[in-house]
C-alpha cells in the first residue's frame, strides 16, 4: 500500500462528487509529480510538454477500453498539457480522440500572467539561460499567498502534504518554463478541438500581493482575464464559466464557491452529449 496516496489525495471531495453523479474518478500523478516523482529528479522538471503525451494516451486508451470514453479534468499546467496532447491526438491517433467526448479545464495556464514587456524580457532570458542552464531556478517565497489561503497549518481549510505541494511551490527552472513558452505559443496556434470544452476560472485576480483576505475570493496565481480571452478559441464549442470569489483552483474555493463550480460543472456535462458515464 502506498501510504503517500492518503497525503496527497486531499481533493477526495472531488472525486466523490463526481462519483455520485455517475462518473468513475481516476487521478494521474504525470512523470516527476506527486506520487510518480523519484528520488533524485527534479520536481516537475520537463524540458518539452510533449514529454507527457505518451502516459496520457496511455492512460486514455486503459480507461476507454473499460469505460467507453474519458472525460479530461485538467488544473492549470495539467489544462495546458491537455489541449496540447488533445490536438497531438488529432494527428496520430484519431480513435482513440473520438473517446473523449468532453474535456473540463480548470484555470488552464494559457499565457503568462505579466505585462507584456515583462513577457517579452522573461522569455528572451529564459530562450538563453534555458538551453544553456536549464536547471538553473528562479527565485521565488517559500510561501505564496495560493499557498497561505489553502493550507490548514496557515488558517486556509486543506490539510496536504507539502513535499507534494509546497506552500510556495515546486522550483521553477529555466528549462522548465522555456518549455511552457512553448507550450502557451503552440496552444495558441492549433485547431480548435472538435469536442465541447468547459473552462472554470475565478472572476477575478488578485496578483503580486501578500496574504490578505481578498486572496480567499480570487485567482492569485493566474490572470483569469488572459483565461477568458483565449480559452474560447481551445474549441469548437467552448464555453467559459467565470465564477464569483473562486480561487485558482476553483474546487478548493470556499464551500458556497464550489458547490457552484460543481452545479456548473454536472449541468454542463448534463447537457453535452456522449459522455462516459458507466
Amino acid at each position: 500500500m502506498d501510504t503517500r496516496h492518503d497525503r496527497l489525495l486531499f481533493q477526495r471531495h472531488v472525486a466523490e462528487q463526481f462519483r455520485e453523479q455517475g462518473y468513475p474518478f481516476y487521478a494521474l500523478d504525470l512523470r516527476k509529480c506527486g506520487r510518480s516523482h523519484r528520488q533524485g529528479q527534479h520536481w516537475h522538471y520537463t524540458s518539452d510538454l510533449r514529454h507527457y503525451y505518451p502516459e496520457l494516451t496511455a492512460v486514455a486508451r486503459w480507461l476507454g477500453e473499460r469505460h467507453g470514453g474519458v472525460v479530461p479534468l485538467a488544473h492549470s499546467t495539467g489544462g495546458l498539457v491537455t489541449v496540447l496532447w488533445l490536438d497531438h491526438l488529432r494527428h496520430t491517433d484519431p480513435a482513440l480522440l473520438g473517446r473523449v467526448p468532453a474535456v473540463i479545464l480548470n484555470s488552464p495556464w494559457l499565457d503568462m500572467p505579466f505585462p507584456k514587456a515583462v513577457v517579452a524580457a522573461t522569455k528572451a532570458l529564459t530562450s538563453t539561460v534555458g538551453r544553456v542552464r536549464p536547471f538553473a531556478s528562479l527565485p521565488q517565497k517559500e510561501v505564496s499567498a495560493y499557498g497561505q489561503s489553502l493550507h490548514r497549518s496557515l488558517g486556509g481549510e486543506w490539510e496536504y502534504d507539502t513535499t507534494f505541494k509546497p506552500l510556495g511551490g515546486h522550483r521553477k527552472y529555466y528549462g522548465w518554463i522555456q518549455a511552457i513558452f512553448a507550450g502557451q505559443a503552440a496552444a495558441r496556434s492549433q485547431q480548435s478541438l472538435p469536442m465541447p470544452l468547459l473552462t472554470l476560472c475565478s472572476a477575478k485576480s488578485w496578483l503580486g500581493h501578500e496574504y490578505s483576505a481578498a486572496s480567499d475570493s480570487a485567482d492569485t496565481v493566474l490572470d483569469v482575464e488572459q483565461i477568458q480571452r483565449l480559452a474560447p478559441a481551445l474549441a469548437e464549442d467552448s464555453t467559459v464559466v467565470p465564477l464569483d470569489s473562486a480561487r485558482h483552483d476553483v474546487f478548493l474555493s470556499t464551500p458556497l464557491v464550489r458547490e457552484e463550480a460543481f452545479e456548473v460543472t454536472f449541468t454542463w456535462l448534463d447537457q453535452t452529449p456522449d459522455k462516459a458515464r458507466k
